[in-house]
C-alpha cells in the first residue's frame, strides 16, 4: 500500500473506492488538480492533489476520512481539499484564482464534473490578482531584508515565489482572454509580452527555480532587486485594467 505511484493514474481507483466505501451516496466528486493534472508530475518528488466533493451530509462526517489520510500520505497523496459544490459556488468572488488554476488544469477521476459550468466574474479575477500582486511585492520585499543577503535564503524565496506567480500570471491572462499556455515558461513569457514587462529577469527566476542557472551574490541580490521593480511595476498596470 505504501508504494509511491510511478503514474497518478495508477493509484485512481483504488483511492476512489476508499472515497466511495467511506461516504457512499454523499460523494459528488474526486478530481484531480495540481501538477499531476497538468502533466508536470515528477516521480517521488511531486505530491498528488485531489478536490473531494461531498454533499451537505458528507461534510458534516469528515471523521469518515481520517483513517484514509495516513495511509494515503506514504504514497505521496496529498491530505485532499474537502468542499461542497455550495462552498465553491458561494466563494467565487473570494477565491477566483485558485478555482480559476482548477478549472482550467483538473481531471475528473470519478463522478460529476463540478468545473464545466464554473463561471468567473471578471471583477472579481482582476480584485484579486491586485490584492494578491499588492501583498506578493510586500511580502518580497519583508522577505528579502530577512535573507540577510545569504545566497542560500535568497535562493529559497525566489523559489517559493515561482508558483505563486504562475497561478496569477494565468489569472491576468485570462483577464486579457488569452489562452492560457502550459509550460510555466510560456505563461511568464506571454505575460511579460501582454502587459510589457521584462521577461529576462522572470527568466532567470525560472532558470534558477530548474537548477539550470548559477549566479553569484551580487548577481542573486540584483536579481531580487530588479524582480521587485518588474512587480512593483505589474502592480500599477494591473491597478489601472
Amino acid at each position: 500500500m505504501s508504494k509511491i505511484p510511478k503514474k497518478p493514474e495508477q493509484i485512481f481507483e483504488q483511492f476512489s473506492n476508499d472515497y466511495k466505501n467511506a461516504f457512499g451516496e454523499n460523494l459528488i466528486s474526486i478530481i484531480l488538480y495540481g501538477s499531476a493534472a497538468k502533466g508536470e508530475y515528477v516521480y517521488k518528488k511531486s505530491d498528488i492533489n485531489f478536490l473531494i466533493i461531498l454533499n451537505e451530509t458528507g461534510i458534516g462526517q469528515l471523521k469518515k476520512a481520517l483513517p484514509l489520510i495516513k495511509r494515503w500520505q506514504k504514497r505521496k497523496v496529498s491530505t485532499p481539499l474537502i468542499l461542497t459544490k455550495e462552498y465553491i459556488h458561494s466563494s467565487l468572488d473570494s477565491f477566483p484564482i485558485e478555482f480559476l488554476t482548477m478549472k482550467q488544469n483538473h481531471k475528473v477521476v470519478f463522478g460529476e464534473d463540478i468545473f464545466a459550468e464554473l463561471k468567473i466574474k471578471d471583477k472579481d479575477l482582476r480584485l484579486q490578482c491586485e490584492r494578491e500582486i499588492r501583498g506578493k511585492l510586500l511580502h518580497l520585499r519583508e522577505s528579502y531584508l530577512n535573507t540577510y543577503g545569504e545566497n542560500r535564503l535568497i535562493k529559497q524565496l525566489l523559489r517559493l515565489s515561482v508558483p505563486t506567480f504562475t497561478s496569477i500570471f494565468s489569472a491576468l491572462l485570462h483577464l486579457k482572454k488569452v489562452e492560457i499556455p502550459p509550460s510555466k515558461k510560456e505563461i511568464f513569457k506571454l505575460t511579460a509580452d501582454e502587459f510589457d514587462i521584462d521577461y529576462p529577469v522572470f527568466e532567470k527566476l525560472i532558470k534558477l527555480n530548474e537548477n539550470g542557472i548559477k549566479l553569484n551574490k551580487e548577481q542573486l541580490n540584483q536579481l531580487v532587486e530588479q524582480y521587485i521593480q518588474q512587480i512593483r511595476q505589474l502592480t500599477n498596470i494591473v491597478d489601472k485594467l
